[in-house]
């Protein structure tokens, strides 16, 4: 049986009542231990508790998080980019 220990968790309110959270998280079983990076995203249910509705695992990788830190900005700055620019990426799935 697996047992999950969140060591820290931070999380950023958006929209009506939606929520993103990062958490380091280990994962417990009789054969050992590991540890990783989850965001999640959920909503604050009637009563005020969180409701999580998707989660994406990053493994303990220095390269991995940087890669994904990095795509993540570049990414997000593509808001302002030029139409050009953005057409570029509409062909990639």
């Amino acid at each position: 049986m697996v047992e999950f220990q969140t060591l820290k968790a931070e999380e950023v309110k958006f929209g009506n009542n939606n929520f993103i959270e990062v958490a380091r998280k280990k994962a417990v079983t009789p054969e050992g231990e590991n540890e990783f990076v989850a965001i999640s995203r959920g909503f604050f249910a009637p009563d005020g508790s969180k409701r999580f509705k998707r989660s994406f695992t990053i493994p303990d990788n220095a390269e991995v998080v940087d890669f994904v830190c990095e795509k993540i900005k570049e990414m997000a700055a593509l808001k302002g980019a030029s139409k050009e620019k953005q057409t570029e990426f509409e062909d990639v799935e």
